[in-house]
């Protein structure tokens, strides 16, 4: 192998210096400058939300950018600080002293390592067990917490974190309604109305006038940093000219490049009496518990989704594995806390017309140069400011489309998002995402071991009766081969001793079980002088029968020559099993029968067994 082909095997985004033209890096440095501008915001609310220190959401805003220029492969992936992971984050920031960061920092290595060690077991596939009505309920609910959680930045009501659950949140609000501060409510109001006015006005597009509707549409983009600019230069000018500031204000933010060291494996939290206590790993990491696996698959499946809807092909979901895993696991020596990728921040990169990930490169630089020079101006940011740029983002994630097209196609697929929907409000994201999640695998599980089964009484020309059972599904697997047992015997009980066809042309899997199963049924149904046909089984199925039971089948081999054999039932020891058979397409001969259906869910043909 060449050594170009090995660095591009370790390093795949350097492929994107091969023809790096002017043009790109001009392209790229707009849209790394615009996508700063929305990261510089929402890193320091996204960083409140996890009940951190302002700084520690740019921390975590930069070290994603230039990781993922070298390993990812979606030019308009951003990496960064989410509300969601924010969001979760902040269940284990609310410890005291110094044990936020220590726990943020800590769950962004573990979630990294998590990470890697999915892409070298290739599990990346784990993010298909989530469904889409599971999504939409977990990331609907998680912005209804998130958005709650910003109602007393919003209404000015001091004290309290945000990621203390909904119903507590809720209540903690209504019990504090006396200490609203009109100003900071004004502000926020006003904030978030202008936030949504502007998000329209990047669609206006004016015939003849390019510069007015490019203008229009780097004022939609960057709302969120005018928003905070604007509210900046009002409270500084407030509160530096009268005696009590009328806001909230964010408070001294650190300057500077952050400590690069080795995430704390201990740290200290402070009792209800005050006292410190000191925690080591094992204290940690029964603390952070579920959400060192279940965070990993949330932010998996955030990436993985933005990649797929930015780049229709040429995406592996294992190198994405991999550049996410190295960005948290890079970061957290950054004191950086869990990132992803930003389906908003990655929008903005597409319609800015980033060319390569290097565009990362540039929104990391004017991260950086915040923290250097604007810094200490952030603490004049007031927090209803930031709670509207939050709420403003959040409420767009509420997907209440979704539902109608549910109810019309698939009712059954609204009853795991709801129960992910409500559960994640009532007692938490974690556990409501599990259970989605389970729902959806149990239903799965039942289909495979409640097959549907469709049953037909059919007559020949000649006006002989038989049973015709037609498995719908493509598989049969051990938990469905009693049930398959049980309906072939009550079709027998209920139409005495017709001869029974299995259709197998549907049927292309058969366990070791199933298999044995349908063996015991042969020799039932030979004890009780009922003939058992297998009509058009592929040659898998008949070697897999053959192996397993050491039995002799009976098989048809196509529907031409069903009403021969069935009118001539002596002569069926002629047609023993055959590991041969040829699969041959035509329609089955019939004047017509009754037919009903063995579902396990109770539904379809014009009867039940």
């Amino acid at each position: 192998m060449k050594p170009v082909d090995v660095a591009y095997r370790l390093l795949p985004g350097i492929k994107w210096l091969h023809g790096y033209t002017a043009q790109d890096a001009v392209a790229d440095l707009i849209a790394g400058i615009t996508v700063g501008l929305t990261v510089l915001p929402q890193g320091l609310a996204y960083a409140t939300l996890a009940g951190l220190e302002p700084q520690y959401g740019l921390y975590s805003a930069f070290v994603g950018g230039i990781v993922y220029a070298f390993l990812g492969s979606c030019r308009q992936v951003t990496i960064g600080p989410t509300a969601l992971l924010a969001l979760m984050t902040s269940r284990h920031t609310s410890f005291g002293l110094n044990s936020g960061p220590a726990y943020a920092i800590l769950l962004c290595l573990i979630s990294g390592f998590v990470e890697l060690l999915m892409a070298v077991l290739r599990l990346g596939a784990l993010v298909d067990l989530i469904s889409l009505p599971v999504t939409v309920g977990f990331t609907s609910a998680t912005a209804v917490i998130i958005g709650t959680s910003q109602l007393k930045g919003l209404l000015g009501i001091r004290g309290g974190g945000g990621g203390s659950g909904f119903m507590k949140t809720m209540e903690s609000v209504f019990t504090n309604l006396d200490k609203i501060r009109y100003g900071d409510f004004t502000l926020g109001i006003t904030a978030i109305t202008i936030l949504l006015l502007l998000r329209k006005l990047k669609d206006v597009k004016i015939p003849g006038r390019r510069i007015l509707s490019g203008t229009l549409w780097v004022v939609a983009t960057g709302r969120n940093a005018l928003i905070v600019l604007i509210t900046s230069v009002l409270a500084y000018n407030t509160c530096e000219t009268q005696e009590s500031c009328p806001f909230v204000l964010t408070g001294k933010v650190k300057s500077g490049f952050p400590d690069v060291e080795v995430p704390k494996f201990h740290t200290t939290i402070q009792a209800a009496n005050g006292t410190a206590i000191d925690q080591d790993y094992l204290d940690m990491f029964k603390e952070l518990g579920p959400s060192m696996i279940i965070l990993p698959i949330i932010a998996v499946l955030g990436n993985v989704a933005i990649s797929k809807a930015f780049s229709s092909a040429g995406i592996s979901p294992t190198r994405e594995l991999v550049a996410l895993s190295l960005c948290n696991v890079v970061g957290s020596f950054f004191s950086s806390m869990p990132v992803t990728g930003s389906f908003s921040r990655s929008a903005v990169n597409h319609a800015s017309g980033v060319r390569t990930p290097i565009g990362g490169f540039y929104t990391s630089a004017l991260v950086l140069l915040a923290l250097g020079l604007l810094a200490p101006y952030f603490q004049y940011i007031p927090k209803a400011a930031l709670s509207a740029v939050i709420i403003s983002a959040v409420i767009f994630m509420i997907e209440f489309e979704v539902i109608k097209p549910l109810w019309r196609c698939s009712r059954r697929e609204l009853l795991p998002g709801a129960i992910t929907f409500v559960i994640s409000l009532a007692i938490g994201v974690e556990l409501g995402l599990l259970l989605g999640v389970g729902v959806d695998v149990a239903y799965l599980v039942y289909r495979a071991a409640r097959p549907a089964l469709t049953v037909s009484k059919l007559r020949t020309t000649n006006g002989t009766d038989y049973i015709l059972m037609r498995p719908i599904h493509s598989s049969l697997y051990f938990p469905a081969i009693e049930w398959v047992r049980t309906g072939i015997s009550k079709a027998v009980a209920m139409h005495g001793t017709a001869p029974v066809v299995l259709d197998c042309s549907n049927m292309h899997e058969l366990d070791f079980t199933a298999a044995r199963g349908m063996g015991a049924l042969n020799k039932e149904l030979a004890s009780s002088f009922v003939p058992f046909f297998l009509l058009k089984a592929s040659k898998e199925i008949c070697v897999i029968l053959k192996e397993s039971t050491n039995s002799d089948f009976h098989t048809i081999e196509t529907p031409d020559d069903l009403e021969y054999i069935l009118d001539n039932t002596a002569s069926i020891d002629d047609h023993r099993l055959q590991v041969t058979i040829p699969l041959i397409n035509a329609q089955n001969k019939v004047n017509g029968g009754d037919a009903m259906t063995l579902d396990g869910s109770g539904g379809g043909g014009g009867g039940h067994l």
